[in-house]
């Protein structure tokens, strides 16, 4: 192992067992170069290995300090939920009920659809459409991504175009449109971030993201939104919950 992995891993010990906990001061370079022998470069490769996997931070005239971060449960099936409040979303409520301080910023844009959306939304790419951009912040740190696709032609005479938070749901507002979503395809890729999202999010350098598309689909097969979600590896728990069938126990004897 190389001398700086084993700096960085004698020190991501101290971190996970409490030792160095959220807020402390990590040793500085030029404490480790002492403490361990090495050339201060050693060392500063060390500290930023941890830097890449987001265990300790650099503050102006402060060295390195252990961040404090609680993770972010992330559950895609609680999307249709009920709303608890008609000025707060899910996400909003559910924060709150933690005791943390969620926010979020939403921009409206009118752009052309990449491969990826217009594949999803059934349009050629280079097709106009409306995208409901949001940044959803916790405690005042940028934590995720929420950017909703819809057709132009679908979207752009509805509150769909408000920026601003939607209190009926925009599932409602597509259904008044003849629209109503009864199901939704979920796909997740892990990859590394773009430079838009890094700037978004203000990712620190080697942070992978899990990027979830959720396409909905009305009864006769009709797309009706793309959601794209960023979620920075460093900030989520990704929490399904699933119910088993009844005769589950049959079913795992011919699985084995």
């Amino acid at each position: 192992m190389a001398t700086y992995r084993k700096i960085a891993a004698d020190l991501r010990a101290r971190i996970e067992s409490g030792e160095l906990a959220p807020g402390a001061q990590v040793p500085t370079q030029q404490q480790l170069s002492e403490t361990y022998g090495v050339a201060r470069m050693t060392a500063r490769q060390a500290l930023a290995e941890l830097v890449n996997e987001g265990l300790v931070r650099s503050q102006q005239g402060k060295g390195a300090v252990v961040r404090g971060r609680r993770h972010m449960v992330y559950r895609p099936q609680a999307e249709f939920q009920p709303r608890l409040s008609r000025e707060m979303d899910r996400f909003m409520t559910a924060l709150i009920q933690e005791g943390r301080e969620p926010s979020q910023s939403i921009d409206v844009a009118i752009e052309t659809a990449n491969v990826l959306v217009a594949a999803r939304l059934g349009i050629e790419p280079g097709s106009r459409v409306v995208v409901r951009k949001r940044v959803r912040f916790i405690d005042g740190e940028p934590f995720n991504i929420n950017d909703t696709y819809y057709s132009y032609d679908l979207a752009h005479d509805t509150e769909i175009m408000d920026p601003s938070d939607i209190p009926r749901g925009s599932n409602n507002v597509l259904a008044d449109k003849g629209y109503r979503e009864v199901r939704a395809i979920d796909e997740f890729y892990i990859r590394m971030p773009e430079q838009e999202e890094i700037r978004r999010l203000g990712l620190a350098p080697g942070t992978p993201v899990a990027c979830h598309y959720v396409t909905g689909y009305t009864a006769d097969d009709k797309p009706a939104r793309c959601d794209v979600f960023v979620l920075p590896g460093d900030r989520h728990v990704i929490l399904y919950e699933r119910t088993h069938p009844e005769d589950a126990d049959a079913m795992s004897q011919v699985d084995d």
